[in-house]
């Protein structure tokens, strides 16, 4: 708890000087004095930290000049007030004191009605300032709570939807945990590469990390008896299993619609859902995209599901290995897969690894 009575720091080389500020400002301060620069430094890092500095500018080895400096440059006492005393009445000497940081110039001898007068001016500006202070650091605090608030919700709702779609497929397990993970890793190992660098800032490798959980929210649209067949698909059913990508990103269009303003991670999570089933050499669906023309976001999705559903286990076929998963993505680099990212994958495997054995499904035969 602050002390309520201001403390003031009076610095001057002259006993008699400091004898007679004193007496003046003891009646409604607390008094602290220095008869040195280097002593006022001192007094001004200690407890209780001054509220006002009365400084002397002439005085030996560290004048006033020199003193309000090394206070201006330390963090610690930057904000506190510093009125110049001295017997230099030039203009031009209290303007180079104002332009060096002092608030105010009090010229000796002094005047007690002055001094109190302008003592007292600094002291509800400082008051001010401070309360205006402590107000800004509550609001920053409080728009930083809000915010992080704000993208808590925002992630909960994001995997909430997710998990919608994953109630329809229950042996997924930790699949969104994981692809989030790969996609990451394989966005920031390709952070620099002179393919990505352009898309790949910090704020869109989240903004992917983020998105990523919705790339098979169309699936709630597939019938059960499709989506859970345990053995292979007819055709005709695979044509229905291939329009969850379609309904994928209609459903997060129509949100991103109803949105009242733009939302980032809608547009990637919407790209990420039409297009992760593209391949890169055009055999692939809803649209048949082959190259740069499917999205990064897409090929970056494409790459993490197709490694995690290799190592998972599903009602129509058994776990790989890692090691495995990893010869089938390189057999598929430059036909279902984007070349460049099969490398940063091969390069950065180890962490696929890890990431599938930190989410590891319970149910998953090991």
């Amino acid at each position: 708890m602050s002390d309520p009575q201001p403390t003031i720091l009076i610095v001057d080389d002259t006993p008699e000087n400091l004898s007679v500020l004193g007496e003046l400002l003891q009646r409604n301060y607390r008094v602290r004095a220095a008869n040195s620069g280097r002593r006022a430094i001192q007094i001004a890092h200690s407890q209780p930290t001054p509220d006002l500095i009365l400084l002397d500018v002439m005085m030996p080895e560290i004048d006033g000049f020199a003193v309000l400096a090394q206070l201006r440059d330390d963090p610690a006492t930057r904000n506190i007030p510093v009125i110049f005393v001295t017997a230099m009445d030039g203009t031009q000497d209290e303007e180079h004191g104002l332009d060096c940081g002092a608030v105010d110039y009090i010229t000796k001898p002094i005047r007690p009605a002055i001094v109190l007068a302008r003592v007292r001016t600094q002291l509800e500006l400082k008051r001010a300032r401070d309360i205006l202070s402590d107000q800004n650091s509550y609001l920053e605090a409080e728009v930083a709570r809000r915010m992080e608030e704000n993208q808590l919700i925002q992630e909960i709702s994001i995997h909430a939807l997710a998990r919608l779609a994953e109630t329809r497929d229950p042996e997924t397990g930790n699949h969104l945990r994981r692809t989030q993970e790969y996609v990451r890793t394989l966005a920031t190992a390709l952070r620099h590469h002179p393919r990505f660098a352009h898309y790949l800032d910090e704020r869109t490798i989240d903004a992917l990390a983020k998105s990523a959980p919705l790339h098979d929210i169309g699936k709630v649209g597939i019938p059960d008896h499709i989506l859970l067949k345990p053995g292979p698909l007819t055709p005709e059913e695979w044509t229905i299993m291939k329009t969850h990508a379609e309904l994928g990103s209609r459903a997060i269009a129509q949100a991103e619609a109803d949105a009242e303003r733009k939302v980032e991670f809608l547009d990637i999570a919407k790209e990420i859902a039409h297009y992760h089933h593209e391949k890169w050499d055009g055999s692939g669906y809803p649209d048949g995209l082959a190259g740069d023309a499917i999205p990064i976001s897409a090929r970056l999705m494409a790459l993490s599901d197709v490694f995690d559903a290799l190592i998972s286990k599903r009602v129509y076929k058994v776990a790989f290995s890692p090691e495995e998963a990893r010869r089938i993505i390189v057999t598929g680099q430059g036909k279902h897969f984007d070349p460049d990212l099969v490398t940063a994958f091969v390069d950065h495997f180890p962490a696929f690894v890890r990431i599938a054995g930190q989410y590891v499904d319970e149910a998953r035969d090991e």
